[in-house]
């Protein structure tokens, strides 16, 4: 096994690209472990993403990404789903970096809107008049951060064509 394998793969991308769906797939594909940092922060802070937004602040929510980073860029063999904003800080990005490959996925922002509004669950950084807009801004104000690695584009394709295209960019 070469020693890009035994470094971590970490997804990154907007909301709605489809980070933790084609996380879980290529966990098992290669057999390492899954986290989503999302789903690791809200365990730990005993209440869902949307409820620390709101109740106690997008830099709080903010906080907790800097910590669980800290802690998973010590560990080797996983597959990080990032939340969508966590590569923007720079300390979080260099620390993922280090001990892991990093891609971004992609996706058109109608296919964002649609997959979020169906997935049910709550955005708070889409909790606005017009999200689609909100959309747009975002993936504007990102778009350095996530265009330093390599794009996996996710509209219109299913988990596996997206794990197949992953397991072959790091196999090479």
């Amino acid at each position: 096994m070469s020693e890009k394998r035994t470094k971590n793969i970490v997804l990154t991308g907007f909301m709605g690209t489809g980070k933790s769906a084609v996380g879980r797939l290529l966990a098992a594909e290669i057999g390492y472990a899954m986290v989503d940092t999302d789903q690791l922060i809200a365990q730990r802070a005993g209440k869902p993403v949307a409820v620390i937004f709101s109740e106690d602040g997008e830099e709080v929510f903010r906080s907790w990404e800097n910590q669980v980073t800290k802690e998973l860029a010590r560990e080797r063999r996983l597959v990080i789903a990032t939340g969508g904003g966590l590569m923007v800080n720079e300390r979080n990005a260099e620390a993922l970096s280090k001990t892991g490959t990093v891609f971004c996925l992609t996706a058109k922002p109608k296919d964002i809107l649609k997959r979020v509004k169906k997935s049910g669950i709550n955005r708070p950084l889409l909790n606005v008049d017009k999200p689609a807009e909100r959309i747009e801004q975002l993936l504007a104000e990102r778009a350095e951060v996530y265009g330093r690695y390599p794009q996996i584009n996710t509209s219109g394709r299913s988990i596996k064509r997206v794990v197949k295209d992953l397991l072959k960019e790091i196999s090479d």
